[in-house]
């Protein structure tokens, strides 16, 4: 014999809640996806200026004296995400003790 499991069943209650929670795991997985072209993924001016807490115009300054290395495609401006790791390692400086 079948059992109708109702809406405010327990385990009704519990399967939507891990629904609802795995739709968030995957609504961030998407916001926070980048596209990866042959294995690299890269940023572009804005996502980078974000992420450093730099203005765009200090990205521009960059790039003008050689600074950080940049594609440019028209007018759009792309950084490989390991150029800027490379980067910020280099010129890591360490506390003084």
């Amino acid at each position: 014999m079948s059992k109708v499991i109702m809406r405010d069943d327990p385990q009704a209650i519990a399967f939507f809640q891990d629904m609802k929670h795995l739709s968030a795991l995957l609504d961030m997985l998407e916001t926070n996806m980048r596209p990866i072209l042959n294995g690299e993924s890269f940023l572009t001016d804005t996502e980078l200026a974000q992420h450093l807490k730099l203005t765009k115009r200090t990205l521009q300054e960059y790039r003008n004296t050689g600074k950080i290395p940049f594609y440019q495609i028209g007018g759009k401006i792309l950084y490989r995400e390991a150029d800027i790791e490379k980067l910020l390692v280099e010129n890591r400086r360490e506390a003084f003790r």
